[in-house]
């Protein structure tokens, strides 16, 4: 069995613990990288934190588990119901859609997350995230049997979206990486090998102001974790602390009409024109981020063996 583990900030000093019956007994300093605590191990993990003195969960506030520099690599559309909001057909596509968010977007799964002035369109994407284990640095054949071998643990993370920058400019990395745009955590799930195909059947949900917004399992992921690491490989190195985040399930904001996706698709009207016209369109749907709102997500397997904890966190305007 995996441990699950938190980094945490306690009585102004940062720590890495083991996550037990809602309490945290601390065995690292939080200044840490991550890669350090998965050359642990696990069970070391667990040895090093038997005999710590342990704090109540609702006392200490999470960091990010992922600490920076961290490559984030991610996945576009990775799920039926997401393409068919997204105005796209709901198979399999011919290609597997990689994209990258800045590791400067990383924040806690309880921070605040900054809705900049010039975002109107503001959106939230649950995502289960996959801490790599490395280094790959040439083509590997990712399987079930060995996916443990190169992704070292679980987390939740939140892909928070401009959509009126990404979609009408096509900036997804520009539009994706704000700063607080990667909320990740509280828990950083270090599985044993054993556990690698319960990443098929984990269960993800998304709250906004206590309304569920997205509700899927990752048995609904078009591509798997094992075929996307072993296609990823083919074209680029990672390390340990690198992640994947597999893509969101339907159920966010953003729906696009074949109406408005005419709009955009015309190569005759500027960046600034289909901006302007997306806003329009989307100015009567009442499920973008505000300031003020509480966003709420969870992942775990049906058993709850596999428990990432509960992101929340809310939106504040710039400089409040």
């Amino acid at each position: 069995m995996g441990v699950p583990v938190v980094r945490y900030r306690y009585r102004d000093q940062a720590y890495w613990g083991v996550l037990k019956d809602e309490e945290v007994a601390p065995f690292a300093d939080g200044g840490e990288p991550t890669s350090a605590i998965v050359a642990r191990g696990p069970h070391q993990l667990g040895r090093e934190a038997a005999n710590a003195q342990r704090v109540p969960f609702h006392d200490v506030t999470p960091l990010s588990p992922v600490t920076r520099p961290s490559r984030i690599f991610c996945q576009g559309v990775n799920y039926s119901a997401h393409r068919r909001e997204a105005g796209m057909s709901v198979e399999k596509p011919a290609f597997n859609l990689f994209f990258m968010k800045a590791d400067s977007a990383l924040s806690g799964a309880f921070d605040a997350v900054i809705r900049p002035p010039e975002v109107e369109l503001l959106d939230y994407e649950i995502e289960l995230g996959l801490l790599l284990r490395g280094p790959v640095v040439g083509p590997i054949e990712v399987t079930t049997a060995n996916l443990a071998d190169y992704v070292a643990g679980l987390f939740i993370a939140n892909d928070v979206s401009a959509r009126d920058i990404q979609v009408p400019q096509g900036q997804w990395f520009y539009g994706k990486s704000f700063r607080t745009f990667c909320p990740v955590g509280p828990v950083l799930y270090l599985w044993d090998a054993v556990e690698a195909a319960s990443v098929h059947e984990l269960e993800l949900r998304l709250w906004v102001n206590g309304e569920l917004r997205q509700s899927a399992s990752t048995t609904q992921l078009l591509y798997g974790p094992e075929e996307s690491l072993t296609q990823l490989s083919r074209a680029m190195d990672w390390e340990t602390g690198d992640v994947l985040l597999t893509g969101t399930p339907g159920g966010v904001a953003l729906t696009l009409s074949p109406e408005i996706l005419t709009v955009l698709n015309d190569p005759s009207l500027s960046g600034d024109a289909k901006q302007a016209a997306l806003r329009r369109d989307q100015r009567q749907n009442g499920r973008y981020l505000k300031p003020g709102d509480l966003v709420e997500a969870e992942i775990r397997d049906p058993n709850g063996t596999i428990a990432l904890g509960r992101q929340r966190f809310f939106i504040v305007g710039s400089g409040e």
